[in-house]
């Protein structure tokens, strides 16, 4: 009996002192990536200390925290697609606007540390979209030609290939190459153009998600300057400006402006006319 007497205090001190246990909450996936209209699912498991039915929320955090599950049942958009299983929430056919992070809050009252928490973090992969290319249609050898190809929806971000005639353009090797090509920008850069350089082109889109989208090629010629035209185009503008130049001044020696209402007209690109409004006097230099 004494030992016994001896033993009670014993255990419940030792009763006193064990720590008291907290609720634990944990994921099977911090980070879940599904692809779009896929099925997303946000695991959340836990244990508790003494409350066998202690509350679980869902909340999504952005500009505010805003509730995906609370008092038992879904909220928002996530009302008639959302379904739980224990604390583990699955979210039917997912797009980009699910994409956040969320988290899973276990409330226990009757536990003496009585809540706990986790986060899941979801990405909505979306595939390639038919990119969007700028093409030019031609351009003179010896210009800088810039192509451009564009897929801004998505996720992740695509990488470009450019094709010349149905066959992928390599990049470049070479420092000296006529041309650069950024997969990442989707930009295509000559430096110089040439006349091989003609051809058919077209952009391919692809993010490792879905299949690759080509934009509808479009043809680009290089054509070389013509010289003989522009010489006898900047001839011609100079012959206009010297002739109405020598004209005005030989109709100023003559006395054609002491007249207060002499008026000076250059008609189109190569016809000078001097006049008076009341039409007395008047002379015209054509070239």
């Amino acid at each position: 009996m004494e030992g016994t007497s001896l033993c009670l205090p014993i255990v419940v001190l030792l009763m006193q002192c064990s720590p008291s246990i907290s609720v634990t909450v944990t994921t099977d996936k911090h980070k879940v990536e599904v692809n779009e209209f896929s099925d997303a699912v946000l695991s959340c498991t836990f244990r508790t200390e003494k409350d066998q039915n202690p509350r679980i929320e869902w909340k999504k955090k952005g500009k505010d925290v805003s509730f995906v599950y609370f008092d038992g049942h879904f909220k928002g958009p996530f009302e008639d697609r959302a379904t739980i299983d224990g604390a583990t929430v699955t979210l039917r056919r997912a797009t980009q606007e699910d994409a956040g992070e969320y988290r899973c809050e276990i409330s226990a009252p009757l536990d003496a540390v009585n809540l706990g928490e986790t986060n899941v973090t979801l990405k909505v992969l979306v595939p390639p979209h038919v990119p969007s290319c700028d093409i030019p249609s031609g351009a003179v050898t010896g210009s800088v030609v810039q192509l451009r190809c564009q897929d801004q929806q998505s996720i992740p971000p695509a990488t470009y290939t450019w094709f010349k005639d149905d066959a992928a353009i390599s990049q470049p090797r070479s420092a000296n190459a006529t041309y650069q090509m950024n997969s990442h920008t989707g930009v295509l850069e000559f430096r110089a153009v040439a006349k091989e350089d003609t051809g058919r082109y077209s952009c391919l889109a692809s993010n490792g998600v879905g299949r690759p989208q080509s934009c509808e090629g479009k043809h680009m010629t290089i054509e070389d300057v013509n010289v003989s035209a522009v010489v006898a185009a900047v001839v011609g503008v100079c012959l206009v400006v010297v002739v109405c130049g020598c004209g005005g001044y030989l109709l100023h020696r003559n006395g054609f402006f002491s007249h207060p209402e002499t008026e000076v007209h250059v008609l189109g690109s190569a016809l000078c006319a001097v006049g008076f409004l009341a039409g007395r006097r008047s002379l015209e230099v054509e070239v």
